[in-house]
């Protein structure tokens, strides 16, 4: 049997035509950018290009664009540097965030650095809005209000310009970790109210190792690694060419086929949906399933027995791979804190299906049947 891989929000695979436009960088173009003669000048006209094409699709300008090593880089950077270098002395986050964003707030919290506050989340797992902006106005500190654009877990998203017009409202530096939603969601961050937004090449048929950090052009913050001018003096080391160009050739791919590919896979998630109710009696959904969420992104309970204990490890045995939760999160944590948050029901056990591009009903008919023949 053919392996069957709906885990894409954990990591998708490299779209052969950005592999492609990666080659030259490991091969003949391998001089160094920081270099002046013309090996290093070609190296470092290809990260500028790259620069340029990300920041145009983004609506953003070249000057606001970091690549880092990836999502949890660009979040550390972002809250840690909020707190440093903006004076925030208070966060706003909530429960379910990435642990790039919880652990991070967790550290700070201990260094004695910051207070945090969480948000409340509501039944379906969005933010309560009226909780945030009360936090907000209570709040005699400067804030940095740290909410994800859409959880990697249960694919709920966040009204991103509502959030953003309530810290503009209390003069809050807000930070967006958008990495589900970049390559995902057209954005337009020249229109957006927005400090800091993330993103990781991997969840959109890029190369693993290169991420995005935006930081408006109207903050200034120094920089989170020390040791050379790189990235404009905002982070040292020699750059990773070929992933900077792998991001910047899946982002162009990515948003020029959007309409067509988000259509597609929305139509695999609502098929998975529907035949799991058809199917599999007691099936439930955590997060608002068919409201604003993730189009890749479906969180399914199913009744705890002694079968659907071993669910995800049977799948595995079948050439299924589906995720507990995050999988970003080692396997020897105690299940997910998202879903602990939202939905703490023992007698549910949750697997994530999140779908690209290259999956089928055909494949979502076989993982059907064999749930059926597992649970």
């Amino acid at each position: 049997m053919n392996r069957i891989y709906f885990d894409n929000a954990a990591t998708t695979a490299l779209d052969p035509v950005v592999f492609e436009s990666m080659i030259p960088f490991f091969t003949e173009k391998f001089g160094n950018p920081s270099s002046i003669y013309s090996y290093g000048r070609e190296t470092r006209l290809a990260i500028e290009f790259a620069r340029k094409s990300v920041a145009k699709i983004l609506n953003a300008h070249p000057a606001e664009i970091f690549f880092t090593s990836g999502g949890t880089e660009s979040n550390n950077t972002a809250i840690q540097c909020a707190v440093r270098d903006l004076g925030c002395k208070h966060i706003i986050t909530s429960l379910i965030e990435h642990h790039a964003i919880t652990h991070t707030v967790e550290h700070l919290v201990k260094l004695n650095l910051i207070r945090v506050s969480y948000v409340k989340l509501l039944p379906n797992g969005h933010v309560d809005m009226i909780d945030l902006e009360k936090l907000l106005s209570a709040s005699p500190d400067k804030v940095l209000v740290s909410l994800m654009h859409a959880n990697n877990e249960i694919g709920n998203m966040l009204d991103i310009h509502a959030v953003g017009n309530l810290c503009k409202k209390y003069k809050a530096i807000f930070h967006s970790d958008t990495v589900q939603t970049v390559g995902h969601f057209p954005l337009d961050l020249r229109n957006t109210p927005v400090h800091f937004i993330t993103g990781a090449a991997h969840k959109f048929h890029g190369p693993k190792g290169i991420g995005l950090l935006y930081i408006n052009e109207n903050i200034k913050i120094q920089p989170f690694v020390f040791g050379g001018s790189q990235e404009r003096n905002m982070r040292a080391g020699t750059e990773n060419i070929y992933g900077i160009t792998g991001f910047s050739k899946a982002l162009e791919i990515a948003t020029e086929h959007h309409e067509v590919d988000s259509k597609y896979i929305a139509g695999l998630k609502t098929y998975m949906h529907t035949e799991l109710l058809k199917n599999i009696p007691g099936v439930a959904f955590n997060g608002d399933t068919l409201g604003p969420s993730l189009y890749a992104v479906l969180s399914v309970c199913f009744p705890k027995t002694e079968r659907s204990e071993m669910l995800l490890f049977n799948l595995d045995i079948n050439n299924i791979c589906a995720s507990g939760g995050s999988a970003c999160a080692s396997g020897a944590e105690g299940g997910s804190h998202v879903i602990r948050a939202i939905n703490n029901n023992p007698n549910q056990v949750t697997v994530r299906f999140s779908f690209s591009k290259h999956n089928t009903t055909a494949e979502i008919d076989t993982v059907i049947k064999k749930l059926k023949d597992l649970l």
